[in-house]
Formats: C-alpha cells, sequence, structure tokens
C-alpha cells in the first residue's frame, strides 16, 4: 500500500482517497494528487517590495516593532546583515546589533 501525503491545510496525517480526490477526515479538506505535486515545490521568500530573498543578504526593517519581553522596539531603518531563511511564521533569523538573535518575519524587511 502507497503512503498517503499529510493534508496540506491541517497537516494530519489521517487522509484517506475518494475516487479522484485525497480527503482529509480532521479539516474536510478535499484536493487532488496533482495538487501535492505543485504543493511540493521550492519556497520562495519574498520582501515586503516583492524582491526575492536569499541566505546571506542585508536587509532593512520598514516598520517599527515591539520585541516581546523587552521595552524597547526594533526602529524602522534598522540595517540587518546576514540573514538566514528558516521555514516558519517568522521566516527570517538573524542578528540585531543590540537586541541579539532575533527571528523576523519577511513581510516587515526591505531588501537593500
Amino acid at each position: 500500500m502507497s503512503e498517503l501525503p499529510n493534508c496540506p491545510k491541517c497537516d494530519s496525517e489521517y487522509t484517506y482517497e475518494v475516487g479522484l480526490l485525497l480527503t482529509c477526515p480532521e479539516c474536510a479538506h478535499e484536493w487532488s494528487k496533482s495538487e501535492v505535486s505543485a504543493t511540493e515545490a521550492v519556497r520562495v521568500w519574498k520582501d515586503a517590495n516583492g524582491n526575492i530573498l536569499q541566505d546571506g543578504d542585508s536587509v532593512t526593517v520598514i516598520k517599527d516593532l515591539k520585541v516581546k519581553g523587552s521595552s524597547s522596539a526594533i526602529k524602522g531603518g534598522t540595517k540587518v546583515k546576514n540573514i538566514r531563511l528558516i521555514e516558519g511564521d517568522h521566516d527570517i533569523d538573524c542578528r540585531i546589533d543590540g537586541f541579539g538573535a532575533m527571528q523576523l518575519k519577511s513581510e516587515f524587511v526591505r531588501k537593500v
């Protein structure tokens, strides 16, 4: 028996086939097998202006960002060098002078 892919919506492992479609019993999402191969494409990270980001790029923060657990914020215009792209909600891993190691969302930065 071939192994079926996890649900692309909720990542449930309990998917099953119904005719030509794959179905998730947990969220009721249905998709075709051809959609599975399209979703497995290489992820592309883009900044707020739509420019493609890569590991090692330098970016600038476009607005003031509150830092959880700190009384200060990262000011808009702060330059961040040598970013690393990661999977997840906060998709940029970096080090900011005066704050240390951080994770940022790509929607709040602009490529330099």
